[in-house]
């Protein structure tokens, strides 16, 4: 879930990187940092949804990454906390898996002048809101390849509570953030887990095909 800050220089290696706020996320572990891939992305990659080159977008501690890697896909993860990417970094070696880990702003991923099949996206999404979103998207629009897919996991507005950053988005806000150059395969209620609430966070589990 981090990610989410502008940096002026997004190419740092992690270790040439100064203290920057995403890296307080990361001082203790935040409650999304469960140790294990979110239910609702562990299910899709078992299904056979998760597939090609596969970028993370806000990788965090690299959970996901490392799950894609484990199926023997191509996996990449951006995040702007290096705390959390030398995490990854360290759970990949740990666990005998290739994966790359860049210290790069999702709000720039067109810079890295790749293209992916799948992009993942847990709870980075929806810390933008404005013109970010919109800059975030185009973004997302550069590194998709064509027939590609996003796939997304986000608060839901029927989450109670206030959540700092976050918005908590309707069904309606995010269809509209993807109406050019997208197809909406699903928006469907789903949960986010976390370590300080069994019940998790509700959430909207987001899957649409680059067109």
């Amino acid at each position: 879930m981090a990610g989410s800050l502008r940096h002026p220089h997004p190419h740092h290696h992690p270790d040439s990187a100064g203290p920057s706020a995403p890296d307080d996320l990361y001082a203790s572990p935040p409650p999304w940092d469960i140790g294990r891939p979110q239910p609702a992305f562990l299910a899709l990659a078992e299904a056979g949804a998760i597939q090609g080159r596969v970028l993370d977008a806000g990788c965090g501690t690299g959970e996901h990454v490392l799950m894609c890697a484990g199926l023997g896909l191509d996996a990449t993860g951006v995040d702007l906390a290096s705390r959390a990417l030398r995490n990854a970094e360290g759970k990949a070696r740990e666990q005998g898996r290739t994966a790359r880990f860049l210290h790069w702003d999702a709000l720039k991923l067109a810079d890295l002048r790749e293209t992916f099949d799948t992009v993942l996206d847990c709870g980075l999404f929806h810390i933008f809101g404005g013109a970010d979103r919109a800059t975030y998207v185009d973004n997302l629009r550069a590194v998709i390849r064509p027939g590609g897919r996003y796939l997304m996991l986000c608060f839901s507005d029927r989450q109670p509570g206030e959540w700092g950053r976050v918005h908590k988005l309707a069904r309606d806000e995010i269809e509209a953030s993807f109406t050019e150059g997208w197809r909406v395969d699903s928006v469907a209620p789903s949960t986010i887990d976390i370590t300080t609430d069994p019940g998790g966070i509700r959430a909207w589990l987001v899957a649409l095909t680059r067109v």
